[in-house]
């Protein structure tokens, strides 16, 4: 008996046990039940959605515009910020100084407020990126007051890079595209304006020029006659940054500007149709005359944009504007004649004409021959 107690007394402790752990494991299970049902309930899912796409939504926001994304790192090999180290000077540096341009730490200064200056800094690496977007950082300022100053400056995507010339620093008859910031109206000094006064524009000018190599632009009438397009842009002697975009992204060019200090950009072109060859060079450059002001380029930053294109890409040699008739007319001159063939082609006339003479003379001879005679 003794024996059958004990053992009935192991057989309690035993479901005591039993129960005990099975109290603790319900416990935790219905713990972990309670914890999940409070995490992912169905109000807490339906929270975590809508942040999820919210989140989305602002990501593709900030990725996307107008179907183009901006990759985030910067082509530095197109692009010019501080602390300008070696431009210039180093072999390893990207970019060239010519004419009266300097470094300094703050910029790079195109031309000093001194007359008859002119400067230009130029890539040293062709760029080969379809689509782009090139950012500028610039002021102009000086002691001159209003259209009393000048030249103005330009940026440059061309073919050619370190010439100098008429066109703010730079070469006429150039080939690719011109973007000019024009400060002093030359058309409105001329006396002929008088007579046309809705073609005036009130500067500091904005404007755009692609040049094919054989289209010059007019320094004496502004370059109205090629431009693209542009605005007015009040960017002289202003006491916050300025900032200039060109956009060039399927065969689209853009213009915006930020003058205003409101960190907007405000449209300033906006023109399809335009195609610009590959390999062309990036530059920026300036000029003074009897008028000056300080033409400082503070940063030229490149961003290669990424688009959806056709397999096939139509390769181009020449830039060209669609429907811009100046632009793509080629015009053929007649080549004057030399001294000799102008003898000659004298000599032969008269031959010509004494043998249609002679001709006519003998004809006349036999028709009177053979022509009936009449008695009287």
């Amino acid at each position: 008996m003794p024996t059958a107690d004990k053992h009935h007394r192991r057989r309690r402790r035993r479901r005591r046990r039993r129960a005990a752990t099975m109290s603790k494991s319900n416990w935790f299970r219905l713990s972990s039940f309670q914890i999940f049902d409070l995490m992912f309930n169905q109000r807490n899912i339906h929270e975590l959605t809508c942040l999820f796409t919210i989140v989305v939504i602002l990501t593709c926001q900030c990725l996307a515009d107008d179907g183009y994304e901006m990759d985030d790192f910067l082509k530095r090999e197109h692009s010019l910020t501080k602390p300008y180290q070696g431009v210039g000077f180093s072999s390893s540096s990207h970019w060239d100084l010519m004419g009266n341009a300097i470094i300094t730490t703050e910029h790079v200064r195109l031309t000093p407020d001194l007359q008859s200056r002119q400067g230009a800094v130029w890539s040293r690496v062709p760029c080969y990126l379809r689509d782009w977007e090139l950012q500028v950082h610039f002021k102009i300022h000086g002691q001159g007051k209003k259209n009393l100053n000048g030249d103005g400056m330009a940026l440059w995507y061309t073919k050619e890079r370190m010439q100098t010339g008429p066109v703010f620093g730079n070469m006429n008859l150039f080939t690719g595209l011109g973007v000019f910031l024009d400060t002093y109206p030359t058309e409105n000094n001329n006396h002929e304006k008088k007579y046309n006064p809705s073609t005036q524009r009130v500067f500091p000018y904005v404007s755009g020029m692609v040049g094919n190599g054989t289209l010059a632009y007019e320094h004496d009438r502004d370059g109205q006659s090629t431009e693209l397009g542009g605005c007015t842009a009040l960017v002289r002697n202003i006491p916050h940054d300025t900032f200039l975009l060109i956009r060039y992204t399927k065969n689209r060019l853009t213009i915006q500007i930020d003058v205003d200090g409101k960190q907007q950009w405000r449209d300033c072109l906006d023109l399809p149709g335009v195609r610009l060859p590959q390999g062309y060079f990036f530059g920026a450059s300036s000029v003074t005359g009897d008028l000056s002001d300080n033409h400082d380029l503070i940063s030229m930053k490149l961003y290669q944009l990424t688009v959806e294109r056709p397999q096939e890409v139509e390769e181009l040699t020449v830039p060209s504007v669609d429907n811009f008739e100046q632009l793509n007319k080629v015009e053929v001159q007649e080549e004057g004649m030399s001294g000799v063939q102008l003898f000659f082609t004298i000599v032969f006339s008269i031959i010509r004409i004494v043998l249609l003479g002679v001709v006519v003379v003998v004809m006349y001879g036999r028709w009177k021959e053979n022509s009936p005679k009449r008695f009287y």
